[in-house]
């Protein structure tokens, strides 16, 4: 038998009656986090099986617009940079880069 490495990422998430979310929390022990609080997260993974993406996507109920809308732009811009690295493909990753920029400027964020 093969000696195995696991590691666990660990969210938790606080509710209020109605269901909605008021407090996450993330551990990632291997990664240095402990019980970290955050306003937002987005999770994806990949069902080889159905060929499809199953994905979450939860906020607290006060994270701020303005916040929610740097989130989004940062995300965009490490999918840009993961699917290069993951596919090699320069030229669709230099087209999803400006669409970030574009999507940057529409929304007048300060980077």
């Amino acid at each position: 038998m093969a000696n195995t490495n696991t590691s666990e990422i660990k969210l938790s998430i606080e509710l209020d009656k109605n269901r909605v979310p008021e407090k996450l929390m993330w551990t990632a022990i291997e990664g240095g986090v402990q019980e970290e609080e955050s306003k937002a997260f987005m999770l994806s993974v990949w069902d080889s099986n159905e060929k499809s993406t199953k994905s979450i996507e939860l906020w607290t109920k006060d994270m701020p617009v303005d916040e929610m809308k740097i989130f989004f732009h940062q995300t965009l811009m490490s999918m840009t940079e993961t699917f290069q690295r993951a596919t090699g493909d320069e030229k669709m990753s230099a087209t999803m880069k400006d669409f970030c920029d574009y999507f940057a400027e529409k929304l007048e964020l300060k980077l």
